[in-house]
């Protein structure tokens, strides 16, 4: 069991999701007073999003994680305007969210190519400054990493998300009975004949608290925030964490999870969600699906079965219940085909979205000006 727990450790520290770094732009240049020559601008400090890049290994090349820019040139009786000092880039995954110390976020990156410049170089000497330059900014800041996905697992521990992922997709993560199997987040592509792919991240399981950072809490938490849906998973028979915690029915577990998710942010239950009901090759799996299936459609009439304050405030709709066994195989290509058509449904509806409210901007544009009220001097009229 000790080498098993260090081994996880070792796993765990290799995945980086946060970073601070401390960055400084560069200074300006000297100006030249007896000529007007101005001193060249201060380089700048940007993070870039570029492929094929993890935190980790920004954290490897520069263990000192620190960034300055280049300072720009002074102004010389051959140069009269200084050239400016080099821009130090800092190469960065797609997902990240740049905040300072006091947790004001300055900008994400999105897509590759995408960049938020850190640190501004100081401005050269000039007129205006005596020809003085000035320093060039200087902070420490965040890079926090949340993985851009389709869809996001969300599950208790032992609830078979690594197994699932393994079975639809060609992720390979670490499955094993103890609770935190996965330490680290998992991105598998679910590939289709025509190569469509859709991604699923396999993320470390909720427990109970999750919003308050109990167990993985956040770093699981901020990583959903990127997923395009949610596919909740739970084990048809429940689950019980530890000897010393409650058993969890599937209804029960549907429901602390989504009260979870509320907690942390409400803004994520108005993801889309399917509910995957797993390991339906266990003895009265069935009987346990009809009891699970007339609990989600009578959701209010079963409140009395969670604690008191893990009461969801609003009860989530699924677009999908699938009944899967991920060991067995049953009902995976049911649900590959209906993660596919969930994710087109959304493209289409937010297009739909789009050309509506295009179409309204245009109408108000070309809407014609009512003409004014009252008698057409010229004209004759018939009573």
């Amino acid at each position: 069991m000790v080498w098993l727990s260090r081994c996880c450790f070792r796993k765990h520290a290799n995945f980086v999701d946060h970073l601070r770094v401390y960055v400084k732009g560069g200074s300006g240049g000297m100006g030249l007073p007896r000529l007007g020559g101005q001193g060249g601008d201060g380089g700048d400090v940007w993070v870039v999003a570029s492929k094929d890049l993890t935190l980790k290994s920004i954290k490897d090349r520069h263990p000192e994680k620190r960034f300055m820019a280049g300072v720009g040139d002074n102004s010389t009786v051959r140069a009269l305007k200084g050239k400016k000092g080099s821009d130090c880039e800092i190469l960065a995954p797609p997902g990240i969210t740049v905040t300072n110390d006091n947790g004001k976020v300055l900008g994400m990156l999105n897509a590759v190519g995408d960049k938020v410049r850190l640190a501004r170089g100081g401005q050269g000497g000039a007129f205006h400054s005596d020809f003085l330059p000035s320093k060039g900014q200087v902070r420490h800041v965040r890079l926090d990493l949340k993985l851009i996905a389709d869809l996001g697992l969300v599950g208790f521990p032992n609830a078979g998300k690594s197994t699932l992922l393994s079975a639809i997709s060609h992720a390979k993560p670490e499955i094993g009975s103890y609770p935190f199997t996965t330490l680290k987040p998992e991105i598998g592509k679910v590939m289709y004949d025509d190569h469509k792919q859709v991604s699923v991240a396999d993320l470390p399981g909720l427990i109970e608290g999750a919003h308050m950072n109990r167990g993985m809490g956040h770093k699981f938490l901020k990583h959903v925030e990127r997923t395009k849906q949610l596919l909740f998973v739970v084990d048809v028979c429940g689950f019980q964490l530890a000897s010393n915690t409650p058993f969890r029915s599937a209804f029960q577990a549907v429901q602390l999870l989504t009260k979870e998710l509320e907690l942390y942010n409400e803004e994520l239950l108005s993801k889309p969600a399917i509910l995957v009901v797993n390991k339906m090759d266990l003895p009265e799996a069935g009987e346990k699906l009809d009891e699970l299936t007339h609990q989600l459609e009578n959701q209010e009439d079963f409140c009395h079965l969670l604690p008191e304050d893990m009461v969801p405030s609003h009860f989530l709709s699924f677009r999908h219940t699938v009944p899967v066994s991920a060991s067995t195989g049953c009902g995976l290509s049911l649900l590959q085909q209906l993660l596919r058509q969930s994710l087109e449904e959304q493209d289409a509806e937010a297009t739909e979205r789009q050309r509506h409210h295009k179409l309204c901007e245009l109408r108000k544009a070309v809407r014609p000006t009512p003409n004014p009220v009252g008698p057409k001097w010229g004209l004759s009229y018939q009573a």
